[in-house]
């Protein structure tokens, strides 16, 4: 009977069902994987066959029933499930499954306004062959299925509002080389294009969200992550909101310094006026940040910072919490709160904190990030002056407070901002840094804006990707990776354009660039690693030198080629500073690894030719572009040996890599005792990334006497990770009960660098 049915095509052409077609398209999906039964998808299916069921119907509901047989047991369903999907993706994309002539494709899509015009005009028709002939469309086969999920929500250039979809994998990583070396010369720049291709489609490199889904396209903004500092004038209070939005709609996650605002109760114009304080313009800042949508890539996103012995620190801390009422909380936004040595030093000697609003006390805020013995005098003396409004609180107090409010929310971030000065590519007198971003890896120096249009202001942006750890056999390769990205992500800074030109002046002067890594886990368990006992210590030191070093090869290379950053005098590396001579010593203790590459001899290059990036590297989250390798997030242990996560685009199962293999291996986030061990792992690699790093902090309260966990523990952690010369902690995840697989509560999935938003 069934023979009588027909179905309906894609193209709206009726004919016959053909229950062999679906059986071979199966088996075509499942040839070459291990414990995977095509007969069992079929049966799983429960098609419900009926007389011009449409193909499309039938495909989904086949990957739909690939994709639950996801386990432990059979993790090879994920790429089964996988091919499926690149099946229908092609079919949607193409109208076939095989992929057209580039070509041809880039005029029509240039022609529907959907690539950037610039692909016909930098290219010839003989070139775009060439490429066309050395990509491998086969490489579509190695993704999971979690993969091709991301690529179908974000990456691929598509229409968000009907969902139509326009290309495939390996036109988007082509594509996106030739508009990255689009400036080249013509004898150079294929082969760069190739290298460049067969890194990122064979998953060595890593590219971020804005990247992947925007450069190819008419939309030129590829910055994963934005920082804006405002001043204490309604004018600049403006101009930065005004900056938010731009930015927030083309894709970034923004970091906003709002430390400088007046605490409530303030005189304005010498007392014409009361102040109504920070809260009313963190809302105005809550307000830009959720105006757009980013494109409907991912939804905007902001961290806020501001310094601990701000006046009205007792009501900041307290704007993420469920309780109050929506006139005192702002609860769509993050919160970076600033430390020092001094808060830490009150903490210690069990002392009081003096607040103050940062306009009574003049040369203090700037001297938190710029100079901490003028900073620690100024306070001291600020405290002796009873004509200074201020208040005193135990520190002990103000810490507990800190630390419950981050237990609490799980997003009360913190930054050491006198580390993010004194171990940091830039001199703090000239340059200093006084935020991070919405992911807490970047630290790159910002000034207010004035106006809009001021040019004298400074917004900082950063451009990301990442070393897949997992995808190298030998440290060694590092160094022609390295070459790649950083010429790679320098060019993207010419090749995109900037809506603020505080934002562009900027980017040209420092030419700040952050690469990072992806799959630690899985390295840690490659080389039988585990991150709580020390034994990973001496082989993170060893990877991260490398990555550091073969960074700032790369971009001293790129100096001696193209000159270096206009603003190259205002970094430490302009006096001979490497990264190696202002880390944290305590280092030492729990590391001896000493270092094995020729890193005077780079110095005195760089002296002498200069870098063309002030900053080379950030260790961000990379929660979703981790998927498109298959690969564990950023530097984090994963939950369990299978992750089931929660997206806009459904439920999407993942495998650790090699999971069959070495399962034992894998230190799983929950089986990790304490802290002390990953933030030690932290400090090694902060010794070498030029930025900072997003590390959360975990604790299992089951753990605990009477199933909660000590303040003592939460201080003991903040104390530890300053003491190793960790910059930033980005979350605070608490257990909550689920089970370790996640198999029966999808964790709900950050974004790339705007909630995870930099995450790459």
């Amino acid at each position: 009977m069934n023979q009588q049915l027909s179905v309906s095509k894609r193209d709206g052409r009726k004919e016959l069902l053909d229950l062999d077609k679906i059986h071979r398209v199966i088996e075509w999906a499942a040839e070459g994987l291990n414990n995977v039964s095509v007969s069992q998808v079929e049966l799983k299916s429960h098609i419900q066959f009926y007389d011009g069921i449409r193909t499309e119907d039938i495909h989904e509901t086949i990957i739909k029933a690939a994709a639950d047989q996801i386990s432990k047991e059979s993790p090879d369903y994920q790429y089964l499930a996988a091919r499926l999907a690149v099946f229908h993706l092609r079919k949607k994309a193409y109208g076939q499954f095989e992929p057209p002539r580039l070509f041809d494709h880039v005029t029509k899509m240039v022609a529907d306004k959907r690539y950037d015009a610039h692909l016909l005009v930098d290219y010839t028709e003989q070139e775009l062959d060439e490429l066309d002939d050395y990509l491998d469309h086969a490489r579509d086969l190695n993704f999971s299925y979690a993969a091709v999920k991301q690529l179908e929500g974000k990456y691929l250039v598509q229409n968000r509002v009907t969902g139509e979809i326009y290309e495939s994998a390996q036109f988007l990583y082509i594509l996106v080389a030739a508009s990255l070396f689009s400036d080249y010369p013509r004898d150079t720049r294929i082969d760069y294009i190739k290298r460049f291709y067969d890194a990122v489609s064979l998953f060595k490199i890593s590219l971020p969200t804005p990247i992947m889904s925007g450069v190819r396209t008419p939309t030129r903004q590829f910055s994963s992550c934005v920082l804006i500092e405002c001043g204490d004038s309604l004018d600049s209070i403006n101009a930065a909101s005004s900056a938010i939005v731009k930015y927030v709609s083309q894709r970034a996650g923004i970091g906003i310094n709002a430390g400088r605002i007046r605490a409530l109760g303030s005189p304005i114009r010498n007392g014409e006026a009361y102040h109504t304080g920070c809260i009313p313009f963190y809302k105005h800042f809550q307000t830009a940040v959720k105006s757009c949508s980013q494109g409907g890539v991912r939804g905007g996103a902001a961290t806020l910072f501001y310094p601990l012995w701000h006046l009205e620190v007792e009501n900041l801390l307290v704007l993420k919490n469920n309780r109050g009422v929506d006139d005192n909380r702002v609860r769509h936004l993050d919160y970076g709160v600033q430390f020092n040595k001094l808060m830490y030093s009150r903490l210690i000697k069990d002392d009081y904190i003096t607040l103050f609003s940062p306009s009574d006390v003049p040369g203090l805020y700037d001297a938190f990030f710029e100079d901490q013995a003028k900073f620690d005098e100024l306070y001291v003396k600020y405290e002796q002056d009873e004509s200074i409004r201020k208040k005193r609180i135990k520190a002990i107090e103000l810490f507990s407070m800190f630390a419950q409010e981050r237990a609490s929310t799980g997003r009360i971030y913190l930054q050491n901002v006198d580390h993010c000065n004194t171990h940091s590519p830039f001199i703090s007198t000239v340059a200093p840094i006084r935020q991070s971003n919405l992911c807490l890896e970047i630290a790159l120096p910002t000034k207010p804006l004035n106006n809009v249009n001021d040019e004298d202001g400074e917004i900082a942006l950063c451009t990301l990707s990442a070393f897949n750890l997992g995808a190298i056999e030998s440290l060694d390769e590092l160094e022609e990776l390295a070459e790649l990205a950083v010429r790679a992500l320098d060019n993207l800074l010419d090749f995109q354009d900037y809506p603020v030109p505080a934002a562009k002046n900027a980017t040209m002067g420092r030419r700040t660039l952050g690469i990072g890594v992806i799959n630690f886990a899985y390295y840690l368990a490659k080389n039988g690693k585990r991150y709580s006992d020390g034994s990973a210590n001496a082989l993170t030191h060893k990877t991260f030198e490398a990555i550091q070093y073969y960074l700032m090869k790369a971009s001293n290379e790129l100096a001696k080629e193209r000159g270096a950053c206009p603003k190259f005098n205002e970094t430490t590396y302009s006096q001979g500073i490497m990264p190696t001579d202002t880390y944290k010593r305590d280092l030492d203790k729990i590391c001896d690894e000493p270092l094995h590459l020729d890193w005077n001899s780079l110095r005195a290059s760089i002296v002498e030719h200069g870098m063309r990036n002030s900053t080379l590297s950030a260790l961000m989250p990379s929660e979703t572009s981790s998927q498109i390798s298959n690969a564990t997030n950023g530097i984090e242990p994963p939950r369990g040996h299978i992750s089931v996560k929660a997206s806009k685009d459904g439920i999407l199962k993942q495998v650790v890599p090699e999971y069959q293999r070495l399962k034992d291996n894998y230190e799983l986030l929950w089986d990790i005792p304490s802290n002390d061990g990953y933030l030690q792992l932290v400090g090694i690699m902060q010794k070498f990334i030029d930025q900072t790093i997003s590390a959360n902090t975990n604790y299992d309260p089951n753990n605990y006497e009477g199933g909660k966990v000590p303040m003592k523990v939460l201080l003991k952690d903040l104390l530890g990770a300053y003491k190793l010369g960790v910059k930033t902690l980005y979350y605070h995840n608490t257990r909550d009960g689920a089970s370790d697989a996640q198999e029966d509560k999808p964790e709900v999935e950050d974004d790339d660098c705007a909630g995870g938003a930099c995450k790459i």
